[in-house]
């Protein structure tokens, strides 16, 4: 029997799965109707972001299981690679 992750997986080949990824850092900004997060993970330099629709709890500290791919964002003209989180789940 296959997972949901197995089959986003699946199914596009750009998706990455990371497990048990400890949160060093987690912010909440509100822009328009939507709430950005952005969390910073423990062993990495890149920020991992996604929307809600509400705040949530803080997950510093917390381990969790993120499913994401790859994007570059330009900021005052240099490009900065970013997660693009699609699934996260506490482990």
């Amino acid at each position: 029997m296959t997972s949901d992750v197995d089959k986003l997986l699946n199914k596009n080949e750009q998706l990455n799965q990371l497990d048990a990824a400890k949160v060093i850092s987690h912010v909440q900004r509100i822009t328009d109707e939507w709430v950005v997060n952005t969390l910073m993970l423990e062993g990495y330099d890149v920020p991992f972001r996604y929307s809600r629709k509400k705040k949530y709890r803080d997950l510093t500290g917390t381990p969790v299981n993120l499913t994401f791919y790859r994007e570059t964002e330009q900021l005052a003209g240099m490009d900065f690679e970013v997660m693009k989180v699609v699934r996260i789940r506490k482990s």
